[in-house]
């Protein structure tokens, strides 16, 4: 499997009158992750581009566990668990300092021909390949 870890600091302007973070902030927090799983496939959002493809996000799955506080570091697990036809990324965030369990998501995306906006129902060879060489 593929997997990427960051850790994220809580910012004071991400958090609500509750004193919690966001649950808008969540998306963002994924996107860290997801873009750093993507720099270890060799396979980021530029490269995509340069390749022919967009990968937009079709589908987004949270479960909020335990809120996310001010000043709190937590630290974010992404594993990639699809890629044949499409891009399958489960999270797991946790308090960097305990381990506690504080939210399970996971995003899909799909490809795109960036020429014709047409989806694609396999992942391109690109794709494959990247992956491929990863596993030698």
């Amino acid at each position: 499997m593929i997997t990427a870890e960051v850790m994220i600091d809580i910012p004071f302007y991400d958090i609500d009158s509750l004193n919690v973070v966001w649950h808008g902030n969540y998306v963002k927090y994924l996107e860290i992750a997801r873009c750093e799983l993507l720099n270890n496939i060799g396979y980021n959002y530029a490269q995509m581009k340069a390749s022919g493809y967009v990968w937009p996000v079709i589908d987004l799955q949270l479960r909020y566990i335990e809120p996310i506080i001010f000043n709190q570091k937590i630290k974010i697990h992404a594993t990639l668990i699809e890629y044949q036809n499409r891009l399958k990324i489960n999270y797991l965030i946790t308090d960097a300092e305990t381990g506690r369990r504080l939210t399970k998501a996971s995003t899909t995306q799909v490809a795109v021909k960036l020429e014709t906006k047409e989806m694609c129902f396999e992942s391109p060879e690109v794709l494959l390949a990247k992956i491929g060489e990863l596993a030698l």
